[in-house]
């Protein structure tokens, strides 16, 4: 498959659209992932970044390739690189999505990248979605998609320095069945997520990967409960990869009415840079 840079840039300006009824079950059990309360009847406000689990494009169990996405090409471009996660993100929220309307995502590819790395060839997708509901803006989000190499074999990397520690710290613990329960919710069939003899013998990591978008719900909903009050602006970034198996400990320190967030594993680096603005 073609992976030369003018190639995979004919998919600039590629545009898709979904939409979705935002039922009371969906958010019932969004809410239940994360043992947060909340309504979710007719006309409740939906948790944050429940989008995610919305407008999914959806591909038989068949289309599926060795590690769970579905084969390239498509809406996104086909990059040959074997491993793609999704680096991060910015969101700007306008309003809240409500239980009972339809939700629909407007999606278009901004940007294609491809750059040469310590770790090698790397892509970057950068895609813009707009979400609205019942015709009313509710949030724009740029999501930053990354393609990469698998390492070396005997590849050793470079040890990253541990997290700072934050002004305010919450412990949480990201067990398999809160991954398995978010990959359910979000139609994410990766298998770094939920088969450890897949993402320990394959792709080398030393336990199952815990989603950056998760991360970044926890994150968010850190924030708002420090706050009182969810962000009007939410950016997020993945530094390195953070597991199942270990306590998960979120960080936030607030300067200037902006409020920084990272999750580190105990002793461990920075996993996913975050910040928030009101």
């Amino acid at each position: 498959m073609d992976m030369t840079l003018d190639h995979l840039k004919g998919w600039i300006g590629r545009e898709e659209s979904a939409s979705e009824l935002l039922t009371p079950v969906l958010t019932e059990r969004f809410l239940a992932t994360f043992d947060r309360d909340g309504e979710s009847g007719p006309g409740a406000e939906a948790p944050l970044l429940l989008h995610h689990a919305l407008c999914h494009p959806v591909a038989a169990t068949s289309e599926l390739g060795p590690d769970g996405h579905p084969h390239r090409g498509g809406f996104l471009p086909p990059v040959t690189l074997p491993r793609r996660m999704w680096a991060g993100g910015e969101i700007a929220f306008h309003s809240a999505p409500r239980v009972g309307e339809i939700v629909t995502r407007n999606s278009v590819i901004d940007d294609v990248r491809i750059k040469q790395g310590r770790s090698g060839t790397l892509c970057f997708v950068t895609v813009t979605h707009d979400f609205s509901a019942d015709g009313r803006a509710v949030l724009s989000e740029r999501q930053d998609i990354v393609y990469r190499d698998a390492p070396a074999a005997g590849a050793t990397p470079t040890a990253p320095a541990p997290a700072p520690e934050g002004t305010s710290r919450r412990e949480v613990y990201p067990s398999p069945e809160l991954l398995f329960r978010y990959s359910a919710l979000t139609f994410n069939s990766h298998r770094i997520h939920y088969d450890l003899p897949y993402v320990t013998g394959v792709e080398g990591y030393p336990g199952l990967v815990v989603h950056g978008p998760l991360q970044a719900a926890l994150l968010v909903q850190y924030a708002t409960d420090l706050r009182g009050a969810a962000p009007a602006r939410f950016r997020f970034r993945g530094l390195s990869p953070a597991f199942s198996g270990s306590p998960l400990l979120l960080h936030a320190t607030e300067e200037d009415g902006e409020m920084t967030l990272w999750s580190a594993a105990p002793g461990g680096p920075v996993a996913m840079e975050a910040s928030a603005q009101w």
